[in-house]
C-alpha cells in the first residue's frame, strides 16, 4: 500500500497547482474585463446637442458612430479613435463642428475592450461606413491619437489629426498633412510632451494650441485625474477645433 500511495502524492500536488493557476487566470481575466469596461461616460446633454443639430446626420453601427454633413460636404473623412476607456459618444459634440463647419465626415470607432491597442480591425472597416468620402484622415484623442499614428501608414490615409496627443513612432518622413491640436492647460499630454515628440512628425506639421484648453476638454466626459483646469466653455473648444481643421483640410482644400 505504501508503494502505491507514494506516486499519487505528486499527482495531487500537480492537480492543486493546475487548479490554483486556473483560478488565478480567471480572476485576472475578470479583473481586466471590469477594468476595460469601466469607462468615462459621455455627458448626455452635450451628446444631445450633436444629435439635434440639423447640420449633422448621425448613424450608429455595431463598430462605429458615423457623422455626416446634411449640407455641403468637403469630401474629406476622418476615422477618429477615442481615448482609452472613454465612451465614443463623448466626442460627438466636439467633433460635430468638423461636420457642420468644415463639411467633413467623421467616423468614431468603438475600440475593442474600449482600448484602441486591442483593436486589430483595419481602417477599411471604418472607411466602408462612408463610401462617399474621397480623401481619408486618421486621428484620435490621447492614447487614441498614439494608435492613430501607428495606422497613419495605411495607403488610403492622406493626413493625421492629433487631439491632445502625440506620436510615439517616427513619421517625420511621411507624406502626410498633419494637424496637432493641443490645450495649454493639458495636464496629461502637456505642452512640453507635445514639444518633445515634435521630431516624430513631418516638418510642415501644423500645431494649434487652444489657450485655456485641457485634456478632457477634447471630449465631454467629465474631469480626468491629473488634468489641468479648462477655462473655456465647451462650445468655444468645439469651434476652435473646427476652425483649425477647416484651415487645414476644409471645403475646397485638396489633400494630395
Amino acid at each position: 500500500m505504501e508503494t502505491s500511495a507514494a506516486p499519487r502524492r505528486p499527482l495531487r500536488v500537480l492537480r492543486r497547482v493546475v487548479v490554483v493557476f486556473v483560478v488565478v487566470v480567471a480572476l485576472l481575466a475578470t479583473a481586466f474585463g471590469i477594468y476595460a469596461n469601466t469607462v468615462s461616460l459621455a455627458n448626455r446633454d452635450m451628446s444631445l446637442l450633436a444629435w439635434t443639430n440639423p447640420a449633422v446626420d448621425i448613424e450608429v453601427t455595431d463598430h462605429s458612430i458615423v457623422m455626416t454633413p446634411t449640407g455641403e460636404s468637403s469630401g474629406t473623412g476622418l476615422v477618429f479613435i477615442p481615448g482609452a476607456k472613454v465612451e465614443p459618444a463623448a466626442y460627438l459634440y466636439k467633433l460635430s463642428g468638423l461636420v457642420e463647419i468644415a463639411g467633413a465626415t467623421v467616423v468614431i470607432t468603438k475600440p475593442t475592450l474600449n482600448l484602441a491597442f486591442f483593436d486589430t480591425r483595419p481602417l477599411s472597416t471604418f472607411e466602408a461606413d462612408a463610401p462617399e468620402v474621397d480623401s481619408w484622415l486618421v486621428g484620435g484623442h490621447s492614447l487614441g491619437g498614439v494608435r492613430a499614428c501607428q495606422l497613419a501608414d495605411d495607403p488610403d490615409v492622406r493626413g493625421l489629426v492629433l487631439f491632445g496627443s502625440y506620436c510615439a513612432n517616427d513619421l517625420s518622413s511621411a507624406d502626410l498633412a498633419v494637424l496637432s491640436i493641443s490645450g495649454s492647460n493639458d495636464g496629461l499630454s502637456t505642452p512640453d510632451k507635445i514639444a518633445d515628440a515634435q521630431n516624430n512628425l513631418p516638418g510642415d506639421t501644423t500645431f494649434v494650441e487652444i489657450a485655456g484648453g485641457n485634456h478632457a476638454g477634447f471630449g465631454d466626459y467629465g474631469d480626468q485625474a491629473g488634468d489641468g483646469e479648462s477655462t473655456l466653455p465647451s462650445a468655444d473648444v468645439r469651434d476652435q477645433i473646427a476652425e483649425a481643421f477647416l484651415a487645414q483640410y476644409g471645403v475646397g482644400r485638396v489633400i494630395n
